[in-house]
Protein backbone atom coordinates (compact mmCIF):
# COMPACT_ATOMS: atom_id res chain seq x y z
CA UNK A 1 0.00 0.00 0.00
CA UNK A 2 1.00 3.63 -0.42
CA UNK A 3 1.69 5.37 2.88
CA UNK A 4 3.60 8.24 4.44
CA UNK A 5 5.65 7.86 7.59
CA UNK A 6 8.52 9.25 9.63
CA UNK A 7 11.46 7.41 11.15
CA UNK A 8 12.52 10.34 13.32
CA UNK A 9 10.72 13.28 14.86
CA UNK A 10 11.10 16.81 13.55
CA UNK A 11 9.75 19.35 11.04
CA UNK A 12 7.13 17.92 8.68
CA UNK A 13 8.93 18.73 5.44
CA UNK A 14 12.14 17.16 6.77
CA UNK A 15 10.94 13.89 8.32
CA UNK A 16 7.77 12.81 6.47
CA UNK A 17 8.47 10.48 3.54
CA UNK A 18 6.22 8.59 1.12
CA UNK A 19 6.57 5.09 -0.24
CA UNK A 20 5.20 1.56 -0.23
CA UNK A 21 4.65 -0.58 2.86
CA UNK A 22 3.09 -4.04 3.22
CA UNK A 23 -0.70 -3.89 3.29
CA UNK A 24 -1.75 -4.93 6.83
CA UNK A 25 -3.96 -7.93 7.55
CA UNK A 26 -6.64 -7.73 10.26
CA UNK A 27 -6.04 -9.73 13.40
CA UNK A 28 -8.59 -11.20 15.76
CA UNK A 29 -11.27 -8.64 16.57
CA UNK A 30 -9.99 -6.24 13.90
CA UNK A 31 -11.27 -4.82 10.65
CA UNK A 32 -9.28 -3.46 7.75
CA UNK A 33 -10.44 -0.10 6.41
CA UNK A 34 -9.67 1.19 2.92
CA UNK A 35 -9.10 4.80 3.89
CA UNK A 36 -10.66 7.66 1.95
CA UNK A 37 -9.90 10.41 4.47
CA UNK A 38 -7.35 11.00 7.23
CA UNK A 39 -7.91 13.79 9.75
CA UNK A 40 -4.87 15.84 10.81
CA UNK A 41 -5.24 17.16 14.36
CA UNK A 42 -2.84 19.36 16.36
CA UNK A 43 -2.00 16.36 18.54
CA UNK A 44 -0.70 14.52 15.45
CA UNK A 45 1.67 17.39 14.69
CA UNK A 46 2.85 17.55 18.32
CA UNK A 47 3.76 13.86 18.22
CA UNK A 48 5.59 14.24 14.93
CA UNK A 49 7.53 17.29 16.15
CA UNK A 50 8.69 15.50 19.31
CA UNK A 51 6.49 17.03 22.00
CA UNK A 52 5.62 13.43 22.89
CA UNK A 53 8.52 10.92 22.96
CA UNK A 54 8.47 8.46 20.05
CA UNK A 55 7.14 5.03 21.01
CA UNK A 56 8.17 3.31 17.78
CA UNK A 57 11.08 3.56 15.32
CA UNK A 58 8.58 4.20 12.50
CA UNK A 59 5.21 5.96 12.61
CA UNK A 60 2.45 6.41 10.05
CA UNK A 61 0.88 9.62 11.38
CA UNK A 62 -2.68 10.73 12.08
CA UNK A 63 -5.28 9.16 14.33
CA UNK A 64 -8.68 9.89 12.77
CA UNK A 65 -10.07 8.67 9.49
CA UNK A 66 -12.96 7.40 7.41
CA UNK A 67 -13.37 4.84 4.65
CA UNK A 68 -14.87 1.46 3.82
CA UNK A 69 -14.28 -1.81 5.68
CA UNK A 70 -12.83 -4.22 3.11
CA UNK A 71 -11.89 -7.17 5.33
CA UNK A 72 -12.87 -8.55 8.74
CA UNK A 73 -10.62 -10.53 11.06
CA UNK A 74 -11.55 -13.50 13.19
CA UNK A 75 -14.39 -12.92 15.67
CA UNK A 76 -15.71 -9.94 13.68
CA UNK A 77 -19.14 -10.30 12.03
CA UNK A 78 -18.91 -10.32 8.22
CA UNK A 79 -21.67 -7.70 8.00
CA UNK A 80 -18.97 -5.08 8.66
CA UNK A 81 -17.44 -5.71 5.24
CA UNK A 82 -18.53 -3.04 2.77
CA UNK A 83 -19.72 -0.58 5.43
CA UNK A 84 -18.77 3.09 5.32
CA UNK A 85 -17.18 3.95 8.69
CA UNK A 86 -15.38 6.63 10.64
CA UNK A 87 -12.66 5.75 13.12
CA UNK A 88 -10.46 7.20 15.84
CA UNK A 89 -7.35 6.27 17.89
CA UNK A 90 -5.56 5.03 14.76
CA UNK A 91 -1.96 5.92 15.64
CA UNK A 92 -2.50 5.68 19.38
CA UNK A 93 -2.49 3.25 22.29
CA UNK A 94 0.02 0.71 21.02
CA UNK A 95 -0.35 1.22 17.26
CA UNK A 96 2.31 2.74 15.02
CA UNK A 97 0.21 2.61 11.85
CA UNK A 98 -2.05 5.65 11.58
CA UNK A 99 -4.43 6.81 8.87
CA UNK A 100 -2.01 8.52 6.45
CA UNK A 101 -2.05 5.38 4.31
CA UNK A 102 -4.33 3.51 1.93
CA UNK A 103 -5.31 0.94 4.59
CA UNK A 104 -5.42 0.56 8.36
CA UNK A 105 -6.26 -2.38 10.62
CA UNK A 106 -7.66 -1.74 14.06
CA UNK A 107 -10.11 -3.11 16.58
CA UNK A 108 -13.71 -3.08 15.38
CA UNK A 109 -14.54 -1.31 18.65
CA UNK A 110 -12.92 1.84 17.23
CA UNK A 111 -15.05 2.10 14.09
CA UNK A 112 -18.58 3.50 13.76
CA UNK A 113 -20.88 3.36 10.77
CA UNK A 114 -20.95 6.53 8.66
CA UNK A 115 -24.29 7.49 7.07
CA UNK A 116 -24.42 8.00 3.32
CA UNK A 117 -25.17 11.73 3.59
CA UNK A 118 -21.87 12.39 5.44
CA UNK A 119 -18.76 12.58 3.25
CA UNK A 120 -15.61 10.67 4.12
CA UNK A 121 -13.78 13.98 4.70
CA UNK A 122 -16.51 15.04 7.13
CA UNK A 123 -16.31 11.63 8.82
CA UNK A 124 -12.61 12.21 9.47
CA UNK A 125 -13.52 15.19 11.70
CA UNK A 126 -15.56 13.11 14.15
CA UNK A 127 -12.77 11.51 16.16
CA UNK A 128 -10.52 13.87 18.10
CA UNK A 129 -12.58 17.05 17.45
CA UNK A 130 -16.07 15.59 17.85
CA UNK A 131 -15.42 13.08 20.63
CA UNK A 132 -13.28 15.55 22.60
CA UNK A 133 -16.11 18.07 22.42
CA UNK A 134 -18.53 15.37 23.56
CA UNK A 135 -16.31 14.41 26.50
CA UNK A 136 -16.11 18.02 27.67
CA UNK A 137 -19.75 18.95 27.10
CA UNK A 138 -21.14 15.87 28.81
CA UNK A 139 -18.68 15.98 31.70
CA UNK A 140 -21.40 18.10 33.33
CA UNK A 141 -24.76 17.09 34.72
CA UNK A 142 -27.71 16.93 32.27
CA UNK A 143 -27.70 20.17 30.30
CA UNK A 144 -31.36 20.62 29.51
CA UNK A 145 -32.22 24.21 30.43
CA UNK A 146 -28.65 25.01 31.56
CA UNK A 147 -26.23 27.70 30.33
CA UNK A 148 -22.89 26.64 28.87
CA UNK A 149 -19.89 28.84 28.05
CA UNK A 150 -17.76 27.49 25.17
CA UNK A 151 -14.44 29.27 24.70
CA UNK A 152 -13.13 29.24 21.15
CA UNK A 153 -16.60 28.48 19.86
CA UNK A 154 -15.53 28.59 16.20
CA UNK A 155 -12.64 26.13 16.53
CA UNK A 156 -12.60 22.49 15.45
CA UNK A 157 -13.47 21.19 18.94
CA UNK A 158 -15.30 24.32 20.11
CA UNK A 159 -17.72 24.33 17.20
CA UNK A 160 -18.69 20.73 17.92
CA UNK A 161 -19.06 21.67 21.60
CA UNK A 162 -21.48 24.47 20.65
CA UNK A 163 -23.57 22.15 18.51
CA UNK A 164 -23.61 19.28 21.01
CA UNK A 165 -24.54 21.53 23.95
CA UNK A 166 -27.42 23.02 21.96
CA UNK A 167 -28.43 19.48 20.91
CA UNK A 168 -28.55 18.59 24.62
CA UNK A 169 -30.91 21.48 25.38
CA UNK A 170 -28.49 24.10 26.72
CA UNK A 171 -28.22 27.80 25.96
CA UNK A 172 -24.72 28.49 24.69
CA UNK A 173 -22.50 31.53 25.09
CA UNK A 174 -19.44 31.32 22.82
CA UNK A 175 -16.24 33.32 22.89
CA UNK A 176 -14.81 34.24 19.49
CA UNK A 177 -12.15 36.52 18.05
CA UNK A 178 -13.93 38.08 15.06
CA UNK A 179 -17.30 38.75 13.45
CA UNK A 180 -16.62 35.95 10.98
CA UNK A 181 -16.11 33.49 13.82
CA UNK A 182 -19.20 34.82 15.60
CA UNK A 183 -21.19 33.98 12.48
CA UNK A 184 -19.76 30.46 12.55
CA UNK A 185 -20.69 30.00 16.22
CA UNK A 186 -24.16 31.38 15.48
CA UNK A 187 -24.59 28.84 12.68
CA UNK A 188 -23.80 26.13 15.23
CA UNK A 189 -26.58 27.36 17.50
CA UNK A 190 -24.84 29.66 19.98
CA UNK A 191 -27.26 32.24 21.39
CA UNK A 192 -24.69 34.82 22.50
CA UNK A 193 -21.13 35.79 21.50
CA UNK A 194 -18.27 37.49 23.30
CA UNK A 195 -15.23 38.80 21.45
CA UNK A 196 -12.47 37.86 23.87
CA UNK A 197 -10.03 40.21 22.15
CA UNK A 198 -12.11 43.33 22.80
CA UNK A 199 -14.45 42.46 25.67
CA UNK A 200 -14.15 41.41 29.31
CA UNK A 201 -15.45 37.83 29.12
CA UNK A 202 -16.51 37.49 32.77
CA UNK A 203 -18.22 40.88 32.79
CA UNK A 204 -20.14 40.05 29.63
CA UNK A 205 -21.18 36.68 31.07
CA UNK A 206 -22.56 38.46 34.14
CA UNK A 207 -24.49 40.86 31.91
CA UNK A 208 -25.87 38.14 29.64
CA UNK A 209 -26.99 35.93 32.54
CA UNK A 210 -28.29 38.70 34.79
CA UNK A 211 -25.59 37.87 37.31
CA UNK A 212 -26.52 34.17 37.48
CA UNK A 213 -23.34 33.07 35.59
CA UNK A 214 -23.05 29.78 33.68
CA UNK A 215 -23.52 26.20 34.80
CA UNK A 216 -20.67 24.72 32.81
CA UNK A 217 -17.59 25.87 30.88
CA UNK A 218 -15.94 24.02 27.98
CA UNK A 219 -12.47 25.56 27.71
CA UNK A 220 -9.92 25.48 24.90
CA UNK A 221 -7.14 26.98 27.07
CA UNK A 222 -7.76 26.73 30.78
CA UNK A 223 -4.33 28.04 31.72
CA UNK A 224 -4.80 31.15 29.63
CA UNK A 225 -8.47 31.60 30.51
CA UNK A 226 -8.43 30.53 34.16
CA UNK A 227 -9.39 33.84 35.76
CA UNK A 228 -12.26 34.44 33.33
CA UNK A 229 -13.51 30.85 33.60
CA UNK A 230 -13.59 30.92 37.40
CA UNK A 231 -15.36 34.29 37.39
CA UNK A 232 -17.93 33.08 34.85
CA UNK A 233 -19.10 29.84 36.47
CA UNK A 234 -21.67 29.79 39.24
CA UNK A 235 -21.31 28.04 42.61
CA UNK A 236 -21.61 24.29 42.19
CA UNK A 237 -20.81 24.54 38.48
CA UNK A 238 -18.16 22.78 36.45
CA UNK A 239 -15.31 23.35 34.01
CA UNK A 240 -14.00 20.85 31.46
CA UNK A 241 -10.87 21.66 29.48
CA UNK A 242 -9.02 19.94 26.65
CA UNK A 243 -5.96 22.19 26.30
CA UNK A 244 -3.91 24.65 28.31
CA UNK A 245 -1.37 26.12 25.92
CA UNK A 246 -1.57 29.62 27.40
CA UNK A 247 -0.07 28.33 30.65
CA UNK A 248 0.94 24.70 31.03
CA UNK A 249 1.36 25.05 34.81
CA UNK A 250 -1.03 27.82 35.87
CA UNK A 251 -1.31 29.01 39.45
CA UNK A 252 -4.74 27.71 40.42
CA UNK A 253 -6.54 29.60 43.22
CA UNK A 254 -7.67 26.46 45.01
CA UNK A 255 -9.58 28.36 47.68
CA UNK A 256 -11.78 29.88 44.98
CA UNK A 257 -12.37 26.48 43.40
CA UNK A 258 -13.15 25.02 46.81
CA UNK A 259 -15.35 27.91 47.99
CA UNK A 260 -17.45 27.70 44.83
CA UNK A 261 -17.67 23.89 45.05
CA UNK A 262 -16.52 23.59 41.46
CA UNK A 263 -15.74 20.44 39.52
CA UNK A 264 -12.75 20.86 37.20
CA UNK A 265 -11.97 18.07 34.76
CA UNK A 266 -9.29 17.71 32.10
CA UNK A 267 -9.98 15.57 29.06
CA UNK A 268 -7.84 13.72 26.50
CA UNK A 269 -9.54 11.29 24.14
CA UNK A 270 -7.10 8.36 23.66
CA UNK A 271 -6.83 7.51 27.37
CA UNK A 272 -10.34 8.48 28.47
CA UNK A 273 -12.44 5.67 30.02
CA UNK A 274 -13.71 3.12 27.52
CA UNK A 275 -17.33 3.57 28.61
CA UNK A 276 -17.09 7.32 27.97
CA UNK A 277 -15.65 6.73 24.51
CA UNK A 278 -18.37 4.25 23.61
CA UNK A 279 -21.02 6.72 24.74
CA UNK A 280 -19.37 9.38 22.59
CA UNK A 281 -19.37 7.09 19.54
CA UNK A 282 -23.05 6.30 20.09
CA UNK A 283 -24.04 9.92 20.65
CA UNK A 284 -22.02 11.18 17.69
CA UNK A 285 -23.73 8.58 15.49
CA UNK A 286 -27.11 9.86 16.68
CA UNK A 287 -26.03 13.46 16.21
CA UNK A 288 -24.89 13.05 12.60
CA UNK A 289 -27.88 10.89 11.67
CA UNK A 290 -29.77 14.15 11.08
CA UNK A 291 -28.64 15.76 7.81
CA UNK A 292 -27.46 19.36 7.97
CA UNK A 293 -25.01 19.15 10.85
CA UNK A 294 -21.95 21.37 10.42
CA UNK A 295 -19.01 18.95 10.10
CA UNK A 296 -16.25 21.32 9.10
CA UNK A 297 -13.43 20.42 6.74
CA UNK A 298 -10.86 23.21 6.46
CA UNK A 299 -9.15 21.82 3.39
CA UNK A 300 -8.03 18.60 1.71
CA UNK A 301 -4.62 17.38 0.56
CA UNK A 302 -3.59 14.28 -1.45
CA UNK A 303 -1.52 11.69 0.38
CA UNK A 304 1.79 12.86 -1.08
CA UNK A 305 1.15 16.31 0.44
CA UNK A 306 0.74 15.06 4.02
CA UNK A 307 3.69 17.22 5.12
CA UNK A 308 1.91 20.28 3.71
CA UNK A 309 -1.25 19.26 5.56
CA UNK A 310 0.70 19.11 8.84
CA UNK A 311 2.21 22.52 8.15
CA UNK A 312 -1.27 23.92 7.46
CA UNK A 313 -2.39 22.79 10.92
CA UNK A 314 0.72 24.21 12.57
CA UNK A 315 0.28 27.60 10.94
CA UNK A 316 -3.01 28.09 12.84
CA UNK A 317 -6.09 29.93 11.72
CA UNK A 318 -7.78 26.86 10.27
CA UNK A 319 -11.55 26.55 10.43
CA UNK A 320 -12.39 22.90 11.03
CA UNK A 321 -10.19 19.89 10.34
CA UNK A 322 -7.47 19.53 7.73
CA UNK A 323 -7.93 16.25 5.82
CA UNK A 324 -5.54 14.06 3.81
CA UNK A 325 -7.10 11.85 1.11
CA UNK A 326 -5.07 8.59 1.00
CA UNK A 327 -6.46 7.38 -2.33
CA UNK A 328 -5.25 10.51 -4.15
Amino acid sequence: MRAVWYDRQGPANEVIVQGELPTPEPGTGEVRVRLEASGVNPSDTYRRRGAVPAEYPRVIPNSDGAGVVDKAGAMVPEHWVGKRVWLYNGQRNGRWMGTAAEFICLNADLVTELPAHVSFAEGATLGVPGMTAHGCVFAAAPLQGKIVLVTGGAGAVGHYAVQLAVWAGATVIATVSSEEKAARARAGGAAFFINYRTEDVAARVRDLTGGELVDHVVDVDLGGNLAAALASVRDGGSIAYYASNGALQPAVPLRTVMAKNLTVRGFVLPTSPHADRKRAQTDMARFIATPGRILSVDGTFPLYQTAAAHLSVEQGGKVGTVVVEPQK
